[in-house]
């Protein structure tokens, strides 16, 4: 089995409950009919509206939601990419080798519990492929856990890209956090005094300069619905 992920650009006005909608109702059936399995779909929707202070994306159009499945052979992709087309502007695709840090399991088909950040990250220059995963998988997960409130962490290693014109990237992240961790920093963090925070988040800052280009980062909560 491989898993796929491929990111939806939509204009910045287009409704997050129409796309979720009709990927919902549109495109995931003929996932299915193709061969997708274990499909999840995150997208940028009216739940998550309150995350515009934390969101950070560069592309235009910008990435609006994501959808991830597992297939057989990714060399018969062709009709999922053609019915997730259908919902984009621009599609963007992955082949991606997945880790789990930290699990959780909502219930199939219903809306998870607090806001998933989904995040395009690259490799920092000057540092090598085994640096990159040795600070990526041991010591920020170490970090990551630790400082902040995450409930659920989803690593995908990006192994090449499916779609033409995609931009290389190194990972994409799927970080869990409760819904009041969008407007409120101590609760993002973990902690509920300044000094603390401040310290959780020094900490955090210092990891990610270690190992990652923070210049072209991405960083978009969505609403995640596993589907199965």
């Amino acid at each position: 089995m491989e898993k796929l992920v491929y990111l939806i650009s939509r204009e910045r006005e287009a409704s997050g409950e129409a796309l979720r909608k009709s990927l919902m109702e549109g495109s995931i059936p003929l996932l299915r009919a193709a061969g997708a399995e274990r499909i999840s779909l995150n997208v940028e929707d009216e739940d998550v509206a309150a995350g515009q202070g934390v969101r950070i994306s560069h592309g235009d159009p910008p990435i609006r939601a994501m959808v991830s499945f597992w297939m057989e052979n990714s060399d018969d992709r062709g009709p999922c990419e053609q019915a997730l087309l259908a919902e984009s502007e621009k599609l963007e695709g992955y082949l991606v080798a997945e880790s789990r840090p930290l699990v959780h399991d909502p219930e199939p088909g219903k809306r998870s519990r607090g806001v998933n950040l989904v995040t395009r990250i690259h490799k920092l220059q000057g540092i090598s492929d085994e640096e990159f995963v040795e600070r990526w998988t041991i010591e920020h997960r170490k970090v990551a856990v630790e400082t902040q409130s995450t409930f659920a962490y989803v690593r995908n290693a990006v192994l090449r890209t499916l779609v033409p014109g995609t931009p290389e990237c190194d990972g994409i992240v799927e970080e869990s956090f409760p819904m009041e961790a969008l407007t409120d920093p101590h609760a993002w963090y973990a902690c509920s005094d300044e000094a603390e925070y401040r310290k959780r988040l020094d900490r955090m800052m210092a990891s990610v300069n270690s190992f990652l280009e923070m210049g072209p980062l991405e960083s978009i909560p969505m609403s995640e619905y596993r589907l199965g």
